[in-house]
């Protein structure tokens, strides 16, 4: 019974720590956010790339990055794989901070004679997918500030369901929810559930957006960078059920707080003996179309996922477990 009380003890007062860390870490993020708005754009996403590039490298995840970096590139030098990753946290500082000023930042206009800061590659398959009465998938990675797609998407008329990862403290979550849906039309958590909600909009016609660069537990066996990976099977499943479309956007940063939207020629699914979109197959194209983005430019991704770790069932634990596997 002691034992009992102290492990409902320990469960409520963590629980309450943690929800007090969670408030006290959204505050100060909302502290800094209203300083950000009392600079001009380019000033604040300047300064917070400096301050990122510098601070960084005390983080723990920075470790994780540069390893990833290391299998990705075993023929770069030590100040090479540095450099790559001081531009990463360069670039989600600024990805962080674009969220402040994005009603200033998004303002291309398909009929202006000039570019602004947003340009558009592949405006042709914009509109035809927002014309086509029919299902289609557009997916892309976390490369430069992917958010501003669905932005692009909503200003051609496309009705457009994005999936997303709500951040897991539930103060910013709330803020970084309200400031997507004001710009970025539908959004849909990614949770239980998640797929069966993107095929209900795929049943109704719809389209809709993934993010197809991230681990994903007991997933399909592929490779990225030549080294084996787990990955969802989603976008795969969906396709070969609703023989949608498929394209594949990406957003590059460009100098001068500038970014370039991409939206490339749809692609053609490998497809099985009966003909039907091999599943397999596609989910390893997904991730050599990422890789070749990726190493384009690298400092534009996040490197701090844990891209390369294995999950595995256990068989003697019913309960799933990651074992992480060492790949070299």
């Amino acid at each position: 019974m002691l034992k009992k009380v102290r492990r409902d003890l320990r469960f409520r007062y963590g629980r309450q720590l943690r929800q007090l860390n969670y408030w006290l870490v959204a505050r100060a993020a909302m502290l800094i956010i209203s300083l950000l708005r009392l600079l001009p754009a380019d000033s604040a996403l300047n300064f917070v790339d400096r301050v990122a590039r510098r601070v960084g490298p005390w983080a723990g995840r920075h470790q994780v990055a540069v390893d990833n970096l290391r299998k990705a590139y075993p023929e770069k030098s030590e100040s090479e794989i540095q450099a790559i990753a001081s531009d990463m946290w360069g670039n989600m500082a600024r990805l962080a901070a674009e969220y402040v000023f994005l009603d200033v930042l998004f303002d291309y206009d398909p009929a202006a004679s000039r570019s602004g800061r947003v340009e558009v590659k592949g405006e042709e398959h914009f509109l035809e997918i927002a014309s086509e009465q029919r299902p289609h998938i557009v997916f892309t990675g976390h490369l430069g500030n992917f958010e501003l797609l669905p932005v692009a998407a909503a200003t051609f008329g496309m009705n457009i369901t994005a999936l997303f990862r709500p951040p897991n403290n539930p103060y910013l979550a709330d803020y970084i929810l309200s400031t997507r849906r004001s710009t970025m039309g539908s959004l849909l958590p990614s949770m239980a559930g998640a797929s069966f909600a993107l095929a209900g909009v795929l049943e109704n016609g719809g389209n809709i957006g993934i993010l197809v660069d991230q681990k994903f537990s007991n997933g399909l066996d592929t490779t990225f960078f030549g080294r084996p990976c787990q990955s969802n099977r989603v976008l795969g499943t969906l396709a070969r059920h609703y023989e949608c479309d498929v394209y594949p956007a990406r957003c590059i940063r460009l100098p001068n707080n500038r970014f370039r939207l991409e939206i490339e020629d749809k692609l053609t699914l490998p497809r099985t003996a009966d003909g039907s979109i091999d599943v397999r197959a596609t989910t390893q194209l997904l991730n050599d179309v990422v890789e070749r983005w990726v190493r384009e430019d690298p400092g534009q991704w996040m490197w701090f996922h844990k891209r390369w770790e294995i999950s595995r069932w256990r068989p003697n634990n019913r309960r799933r477990t990651k074992t992480p596997v060492a790949v070299d």
